[in-house]
């Protein structure tokens, strides 16, 4: 049920609980505090009244001098009892007054007794009074005095004051919980700016930012989470819109082929050799775009994360070998001579890594100019497997770089490529396989020379 509370209301709600408790308790203890007071008042005044009964019994020659003298006493001391004995024998008390057995003497220290009698709330103490013998007992000069004071006007006191306290605290609780309100509601006043700013957040506008200056520094670096998840909304968003008129674009060309020869042939009668070109014409688009459609299968399955199908130890010299063997006619047409150096074996998907390097080898053919070197250098860094291909061409800029690995992307901003047959994924799922194998795909280039490195780090095979 809290769950379903606004901030503010639990916050509010929090403050009321800790403030009732910590006036709930203050109200306890000044209750306590002034009961403690009472009963020390009582004490004392108990001691008092003890020590001059004590002197009026040493100074009365017979017992009827005591008792006027003790009657004198209560006239003028309303709400106090006194009952003295010797032994079984009472010498002075009030008949109807009941003092219970077992009360603590002043000797003792102790705290008096309350106990009830009829409509009264006694508090009492006994001691031992010393006195001269009396004509009128026996030679025994011990008594034992009980005494009790009425404690009617302290409790009318409390009664008063618990009243009071009560009134007071329902008062303050009330008040605290209207100032924790205010307080959380002024203290969240950041949020509810935050939430007005998100409002504004569609995919039209995601250049919206949340006021990280403008906030407590307790909401400071969720702002500036907020704000780095916004900036990478905006870029992924921007990169996605991208994509989707690359793709569009990549989608609309095989198509508009498909299209215009199948309406051409349509138009009028042919040999069935014209035919067969036709379709085989076709043939080569529809190819085009299985393999456009495949390659975005297995990016999207990378982008969830994939295990390696088939991990096994892999020489990486005999797969290179075994592509420059596959790019031979290729690298002969354009007089470009292949290297190889180094060797290492790595744990991985054979057929994963082979396209990983076939894409490298073959964007650099198709990049370098006739009569140039494309190098393969394969080694070892720490527990590192660096696999670098370098290639002699144009320089690529250190602003388009970054975007190399981007879906579609082309440093050539034209639309029509008449000599490649690319969609611009091969570097995309160069950076997917490495991606799946643990590692990672570089790139850079300076004065006509570009070098692509392939990394798995952590696993090498001994």
């Amino acid at each position: 049920m809290l769950g379903r509370l606004s901030l503010t209301t639990r916050l509010a709600a929090f403050y009321t609980l800790v403030s009732a408790a910590v006036l709930v308790g203050m109200g306890v203890l000044v209750s306590q505090a002034t009961e403690r007071h009472f009963v020390e008042l009582d004490r004392d005044y108990l001691h008092d009244k003890i020590e001059l009964i004590q002197k009026i019994v040493r100074e009365s020659p017979s017992q009827a001098e005591l008792s006027g003298r003790l009657d004198e006493l209560l006239g003028s001391h309303h709400g106090l009892f006194i009952d003295l004995r010797q032994g079984d024998r009472r010498v002075y008390g009030q008949e109807a007054t009941r003092f219970p057995q077992g009360l603590p003497t002043v000797d003792s220290g102790a705290d008096p007794v309350d106990w009830s009698e009829g409509h009264q709330t006694l508090r009492g103490l006994t001691a031992q009074v010393e006195a001269p013998t009396l004509p009128e007992v026996a030679s025994q000069t011990v008594m034992q005095l009980r005494i009790a004071v009425d404690t009617a006007h302290h409790a009318h006191f409390m009664q008063a004051l618990r009243l009071t306290l009560t009134l007071y605290l329902m008062g303050a609780i009330f008040v605290s919980g209207l100032l924790g309100w205010w307080a959380a509601r002024r203290g969240l006043a950041p949020l509810r700016v935050m939430k007005e700013r998100a409002m504004t957040v569609t995919a039209q506008k995601l250049d919206q930012r949340m006021p990280v200056d403008a906030v407590p520094a307790e909401f400071a670096d969720l702002a500036q989470s907020l704000n780095t998840m916004l900036e990478r909304l905006q870029s992924d968003f921007a990169r996605l819109q991208e994509f989707s008129s690359d793709l569009a674009h990549e989608l609309r060309t095989p198509i508009n082929n498909l299209l215009t020869q199948t309406q051409v042939s349509l138009a009028q009668k042919r040999d069935a050799s014209a035919y067969q070109d036709i379709l085989a014409s076709n043939a080569e688009e529809f190819q085009r775009l299985a393999r456009m459609v495949s390659d975005m299968l297995f990016l999207a399955k990378t982008e969830h994360g994939i295990e390696l199908p088939n991990p096994e130890a892999i020489a990486l010299e005999q797969e290179t070998r075994a592509l420059f063997d596959f790019y031979d006619a290729v690298a002969d047409e354009k007089r470009i001579h292949l290297s190889l150096a180094g060797q290492a074996v790595i744990m991985g998907d054979r057929l994963m890594v082979r396209r990983a390097i076939g894409n490298l080898l073959s964007n650099a053919l198709r990049h370098s100019p006739d009569d140039a070197d494309v190098a393969v250098v394969i080694g070892k860094k720490d527990t590192a497997v660096t696999l670098c291909l370098t290639n002699r061409g144009p320089t690529i800029s250190p602003e388009v770089l970054p975007r190399l690995f981007d879906r579609f992307f082309r440093v050539d901003k034209s639309r029509s490529h008449p000599d490649s047959d690319g969609a611009g994924l091969g570097l995309s799922i160069t950076q997917a396989i490495m991606a799946a194998h643990g590692g990672s795909v570089t790139a850079c280039s300076s004065n006509g020379i570009t070098t692509f490195c392939l990394v798995f780090p952590g696993s090498v095979a001994d």
